[in-house]
């Protein structure tokens, strides 16, 4: 797997730093081109940390072994001052050593001097990559959030659109699968309508276009029956039975209860149902909250109507309402911290990916 494998070579950096530099691997060089560009980004960080760490090792141990030269150097030449009186022979001998030992000494540095400059110049190169990495795991950042923001807006579009096919719709919900062989399902919903709304039922304007259940095919196991969906030809024909069935609030078929409700995207039902806990709050409060046409929240707060497209302006609003920031507090916090971990999975996700 990817992952043991870098592991592997990680322990393998590791044991190479023990080693004396002139028998040491760089661990740049235990990596090819292709491999390094495959490594994820987490993983090649951590292996060009390891790689600058090496480095520093090898530079305090090349300090040590100049150090130590130059300490013995110190001793010889002690030793060659001591050993000026005794005889000239000793004395060209011994200069002829310390000579020699200046030049191998030279040689050193230089070498010294070169390999301090070439792990200076791959220090540089690593520091480049590092920031041609950050700055690439940012434009990947902002490319998602583009993306993201992109995706939305779709999502609102078609949402916007399922919305406008189904404005005159009415979803009945509870009725049993198979009543509508008799009379159909248009039958149904003129029997719901005279049953609950004698006065409706003799509206000749009302007319339905369309009558179906969904989803189209019945699951078996599915315990409830599908939902009857009822597109009518007018908008105001829909808000006339709605606005009836909720000052009814009991609605029956044949004595069996069932519902009547809008029909909406699945994005604005998602939105609608975001609104409900705090509906519930401000109606245990009594601010007579509702949930409007297609998303928004209105509710009385000191006397006026207050109307919302958005939990942010809500937000906004309740900062500046002492008394109403105490009756949201809590449920508002709540809704920041769900959304946070929505947002962290998010992140995690993109970050695997």
């Amino acid at each position: 797997m990817p992952s043991n494998k870098h592991r592997n070579r990680g322990s393998k950096i590791n044991d190479d730093t023990m080693m004396p530099p002139n028998k040491q691997n760089t661990p740049s060089q235990e990596y090819e081109d292709d491999e390094i560009e495959a490594m994820q980004d987490t993983d090649f960080k951590k292996f060009m940390i390891r790689t600058f760490r090496s480095f520093q090792k090898q530079i305090l141990e090349l300090q040590k072994s100049l150090m130590d030269k130059i300490e013995n150097l110190s001793r010889e030449n002690e030793i060659l001052r001591k050993s000026q009186n005794e005889t000239q022979k000793l004395v060209e001998q011994e200069s002829v050593i310390v000579k020699r030992n200046q030049n191998e000494m030279k040689s050193s540095i230089d070498q010294m001097t070169n390999t301090l400059e070439s792990l200076k110049n791959r220090m540089g190169e690593a520091e480049e990559r590092i920031s041609d990495l950050e700055d690439r795991a940012q434009e990947n950042i902002q490319s998602n959030q583009r993306k993201e923001e992109e995706i939305r807006n779709l999502k609102n579009i078609v949402g916007n659109l399922q919305d406008t096919i189904k404005k005159t719709n009415i979803r009945v919900l509870g009725v049993p699968e198979g009543m509508e062989r008799e009379k159909g399902l248009e039958g149904l919903f003129s029997e719901i309508l005279a049953e609950n709304f004698p006065g409706l039922e003799k509206d000749r304007d009302i007319l339905v276009q369309e009558a179906h259940r969904t989803p189209n095919k019945h699951d078996q196991k599915r315990s409830s029956p599908r939902h009857v969906v009822i597109k009518l030809t007018t908008v105001k024909h829909k808000e006339k039975i709605l606005k009836c069935a909720r000052e009814k609030r009991q609605i029956t078929l044949r004595g069996s209860p069932i519902r009547l409700t809008a029909d909406f995207s699945s994005e604005t039902l998602q939105a609608r149902r975001e609104w409900r806990d705090i509906a519930q709050v401000l109606r245990e409060k009594n601010c007579q909250p509702r949930i409007l046409y297609p998303a928004k929240l209105s509710f009385v707060n000191e006397g006026e109507i207050k109307t919302f497209h958005s939990k942010q302006k809500l937000k906004d609003f309740v900062a500046t309402r002492p008394a109403l920031q105490k009756i949201l507090k809590d449920v508002l916090h709540s809704e920041t911290q769900k959304h946070g971990h929505q947002y962290e999975r998010r992140e995690r996700k993109n970050t695997y990916q």
